[in-house]
Parts: C-alpha cells; sequence; structure tokens
C-alpha cells in the first residue's frame, strides 16, 4: 500500500469553511480531522497533475480497499477506520467521497444544474452526514444539513472556476448555462465580464436558495457545539455568496475575509443556544425588503399577522419572477419551476423550502386557493422562452390574469376581502399593463415584447427584434392604447370600491395608488426615447406613507 499519497495542498486552516475547529468538542475532533485528512488524501490524488487516469483510479481503488481493511501502512486510512469503529460514523461517507473523486478523474464538464448537484450528494454531502452521524443527530437534520454542504460545494466551484480550468481543465459551471455568455471560451475572457456577470448571479440564486433552505438546521441539532459551527458556517457561507456577487472570480479569486470568520464564529457562539423559530418568516421578510417593492408600503399597513402571510405570498412571486428574470438556460428555467409546482403540492404536507413553509401557514390561516399559486407559475413560465412574444388581446388578458390576477386573488383573502375577487382580478390586469409599459426597454433587452402581434400588425408593424419594434414610431402609439385601457382600469376600480370594504382593502388601494402615479408619470415622459426604468418621486413616496399612516 506504499506510494498511495500525492503531496498535500491544503491544511483545515487554508479551507474556507471550519474543520475541526475549536467550537466542536474535543471528543469528536480527532475524528473530524482523520476524515478531513482522509478526504483531503484522496482529493489530491485525483488533482494529481503527473498522474494519468488510469494510475489515479488504481491509487484511489487502493485507498478505499486501505480504508475498509485498516490498513496500518496508510496512515489516513487507518485512522479513519478506527474513528469509525470508536463513533460509527466516517467509513461509509468517505466511500461516498472516493465516488465523486472518481468522477473528478474521469468527469471535465457538467451538461446541467442536475447533474451539478447530482456531483454535490457525492462530494459535499457526505461530510455533512458523517458530522451528524458522529454527534448522534436525529435525521431530521439530514435535508437542511445536504442543502448547506451543497450550497459551500457550489460556491467553491464559483470560487475556483477559473483555476480548475486552467490547472485541472475542469468546468463544474455546466456548459448550458456557458451559453448565454457565448461558450466556454467566450465565458473566461476578461472582455466578457457583463454577460458572465448575469450567469454567475442566476448560479449564486440558486445557491442562495440552498442557503435559506440549510437556515433551518441549527435548530434541529442537539449537540451545542454542533449548532454553534452551523450558523458559523451558514453566516461564512452567505458572506461567500455576497463577495462573488460584488467581484468576477474569473479575474481574481474572490476570499472570505478574516473579519467575515470573526464575525461568524463570534455570532455562532453568542445564537448556539436556540435559533428563533420564526426564522422562515424572517427570510420571507428580508425578500420584500431587499426587493424595493411598490407593494412594501401596503404591505406596511397590515396587521401583523397578516403582514406575515402577504410577505410569504410576495416571496413566493419573487422567487418565481428571478427565476424566469435570470440568465440560466430556458430549460432549466421550467426544471426550476417544476420544482416549484412540486413544493406547491405539498404544501399542506412537508414543504421544504423556508418560504413554502410560510406559504402553507398562510394558505392555512386564510384559506388561499393554491391553485392561484399554480397558474402564477404558468403566467410566469412564458417569461422563460428566449423570445417572448403575445399573440393577441386575448393571450395578454390570460398573461395578466396569471401572473397578477392570482397574485390579487391571493392578497385580498390576506387582507379579509374575499368578497372583493372580481375586484383583484381586474385591478391586477390593471397594474400588468402599467408594468409592461414602465418596462418596456428591459423587456426589449431580454427579446420580450407584450404588445400583442395582432396590435403590431393592425399599427403596420411586424414582428421583429425587440429592439426595432420598440424604437418605431408607431409603437408609441400602441403603447398609448395601453395606458388609456390602464386608465380605465384604474377608474373601474375606483367604481368597484364604493361597493366594496375600503377599510379591509386599504392595502389594495395603496398598491393601485402607486401604480396610478407610475401611470401619470409614463404619460407625462412620452412613449418616445427611453431613459431607464421610472421611479416614484419623493413626493409621491410622501403622499402615499401619509396614506399608509392613516390607514395603520
Amino acid at each position: 500500500m506504499q506510494g498511495l499519497s500525492a503531496q498535500a495542498t491544503k491544511r483545515p486552516q487554508d479551507e474556507n469553511f471550519p474543520v475541526a475547529s475549536l467550537v466542536l468538542s474535543r471528543r469528536h475532533r480527532d475524528a473530524v480531522l482523520s476524515f478531513y485528512r482522509f478526504a483531503r488524501m484522496a482529493d489530491d490524488i485525483a488533482d494529481a497533475p503527473a498522474m494519468s487516469p488510469a494510475e489515479k483510479l488504481a491509487r484511489l481503488d487502493a485507498l478505499e480497499q486501505a480504508l475498509v481493511l485498516g490498513d496500518e501502512t496508510v496512515p489516513q486510512a487507518a485512522r479513519l477506520n478506527a474513528a469509525d469503529a470508536r463513533h460509527g460514523a466516517g467509513l461509509a461517507e468517505a466511500r461516498q467521497l472516493l465516488r465523486a473523486f472518481r468522477q473528478d478523474v474521469v468527469k471535465a464538464r457538467y451538461l446541467d444544474w442536475a447533474e451539478l448537484e447530482a456531483y454535490c450528494t457525492l462530494s459535499a454531502n457526505p461530510v455533512g452526514r458523517f458530522l451528524l452521524r458522529l454527534h448522534g443527530e436525529s435525521d431530521a437534520a439530514h435535508g437542511p444539513a445536504d442543502a448547506l454542504c451543497t450550497a459551500l460545494q457550489i460556491l467553491n466551484h464559483i470560487q475556483d472556476c477559473a483555476r480548475d480550468r486552467t490547472q485541472l481543465d475542469r468546468i463544474y459551471i455546466p456548459l448550458g448555462w456557458l451559453d448565454p455568455a457565448g461558450g466556454e471560451h467566450a465565458f473566461f475572457e476578461p472582455s466578457q465580464a457583463k454577460a458572465r456577470r448575469g450567469v454567475l448571479d442566476a448560479m449564486l440564486d440558486r445557491v442562495d436558495d440552498w442557503i435559506d433552505r440549510a437556515r433551518a438546521l441549527p435548530e434541529r441539532l442537539q449537540d451545542r457545539r454542533l449548532r454553534a459551527q452551523s450558523i458559523a458556517t451558514i453566516s461564512l457561507a452567505l458572506a461567500l455568496s455576497r463577495r462573488l456577487r460584488r467581484h468576477d472570480p474569473v479575474e481574481a479569486r474572490v476570499a472570505i475575509s478574516k473579519t467575515d470568520a470573526a464575525r461568524a464564529f463570534i455570532g455562532g457562539l453568542a445564537k448556539a443556544p436556540r435559533r428563533p423559530i420564526d426564522q422562515d418568516a424572517r427570510i420571507a421578510a428580508a425578500v420584500v425588503n431587499r426587493s424595493g417593492s411598490s407593494f412594501w408600503l401596503g404591505m406596511q399597513s397590515l396587521t401583523q399577522e397578516r403582514r406575515r402571510a402577504i410577505h410569504a405570498v410576495y416571496a413566493f412571486c419573487r422567487a418565481v419572477d428571478d427565476i424566469a428574470d435570470g440568465a440560466a438556460p430556458s430549460f432549466e428555467k421550467r426544471r426550476f419551476l417544476a420544482e416549484w409546482r412540486r413544493e406547491i403540492d405539498r404544501l399542506h404536507r412537508a414543504p421544504q423550502t423556508p418560504i413554502g413553509r410560510e406559504l402553507a401557514r398562510a394558505s392555512i390561516r386564510y384559506k388561499l386557493p393554491l391553485s392561484e399559486c399554480h397558474a402564477l407559475i404558468d403566467g410566469v413560465e412564458t417569461d422563460c422562452a428566449e423570445r417572448v412574444r403575445i399573440s393577441d388581446d386575448r393571450a395578454l388578458d390570460l398573461y395578466a390574469r396569471r401572473v397578477a390576477g392570482s397574485v390579487g386573488a391571493l392578497s385580498i383573502r390576506i387582507f379579509g376581502a374575499p368578497a372583493a375577487h372580481d375586484f383583484a382580478i381586474g385591478l391586477g390586469r390593471t397594474l400588468q399593463l402599467v408594468n409592461i409599459l414602465r418596462d418596456v426597454d428591459e423587456d426589449a433587452a431580454c427579446e420580450r415584447v407584450y404588445v400583442p402581434l395582432s396590435r403590431l400588425a393592425q399599427a403596420g408593424l411586424q414582428d421583429a427584434p425587440a429592439s426595432i419594434l420598440v424604437a418605431d414610431p408607431r409603437f408609441a402609439g400602441l403603447c398609448e392604447a395601453l395606458a388609456a385601457e390602464a386608465r380605465a382600469g384604474f377608474a373601474a376600480a375606483d367604481d368597484a370600491l364604493k361597493r366594496l370594504d375600503r377599510a379591509a382593502l386599504k392595502p389594495a388601494i395603496l398598491m393601485m395608488e402607486s401604480y396610478r402615479r407610475i401611470l401619470d408619470h409614463l404619460e407625462v415622459r412620452g412613449w418616445g426615447a427611453r431613459q431607464g426604468r421610472l421611479h416614484l418621486t419623493a413626493g409621491d413616496r410622501f403622499q402615499l406613507f401619509t396614506m399608509a399612516m392613516r390607514a395603520a
């Protein structure tokens, strides 16, 4: 068994995330170090530049045999074998890791996100499972632990993407995701930073979703020290994700600072006794706060419990909308939306995401029709196409009903005004028309045009690249017609409110007034050359804030 090892490349203190830290008990630390050193040895074999693939595979096979036998001639294998005998953890998980290292020897590219996640189940998740078994934790911790390990692995892949390609000829960014940036070669060109940024941010959106799922881990752990380390690790994962959004890992490796690490461990120790039971609510509220939504004031006017429910609905809307608007390939977007369909279907059984759990809570309290959640996904799926066109007015009405009417139908139940269903559907269409008018340029940049093709034809316009269509003077006339429809929609909503519970519908009224002001500004600015997305003025926000205070 001699000669199995390759030259060591890292020590525990060189890793991004804590390995056998002093937070863990001394009773467990030696076992963790044994596991780490064995895994490090196997990783170094898989990455050894001087070995042929056949030699690497032979050495990994021999290393596994040494592990199973506890061969003393391979100290790393013997120590882990002994640790497994003492604690009942380590051997099975290490053999899973060896499968990942063998895959690294023979597989250098990944076609899609599913392949990458499958790799993470071998290369990362066994590490978390080992720690859980070592500490005698229950199966309830497996899901969030897997989520955290997958997030950490993909963060490392993004962080090391340039080095992996240059030194190992491996790319863990799925090939389908490289296409929007022009393919593999173009993606790594320094001049392609803007296109690369969109792809990296779309990947980080998925990573952040895994981190959100992992936030349930600390409260499911019984061992106080392991709980503290999990809190610190989640904090470090968030810190690295934020840094990777601000900096380009192709230009220079992005790493966690010592300040981030110190802050994470201090936070982990301070919060170790128990995480708040409303962590899911905090995640949903954070989505709302980050968004800068025009609906924010309307949400704030609600009581605490109703506000929590509307946060859940909005966070769900934001999650599926971000999928459609991201730079992931269309087939991946549809797969991610299909995952959300499955989450909606299991809301009343066992939702797996923080937003799903919050949405389930809101659904039970306010009898939300989950068919509206599926309708929203149906509408958002339209936006997943690489090129979006709406055929006619009927298709436009259906699209607006799905992406906006569904939100209204859910919201009015939370507001306590279920009788206002028709009002909500009509107002949803009106608000969506304003969205279309406000976002003409942004949508055109994504090759989306929501003015129906039938209307374009009536104006003498044939389908063409979006940038050409929206620049045509005749397109401005079509925008004026949509604005008139939106204005009529606001008038119809005003009339309907005379017969409805205005007090309960105050949040909807605030949302409506926000959009009415946006339409006012759009009409003043005109439908010619644009100057970026239009936002509410300080005066608008003050008037809406005054209305919200009266509502409160």
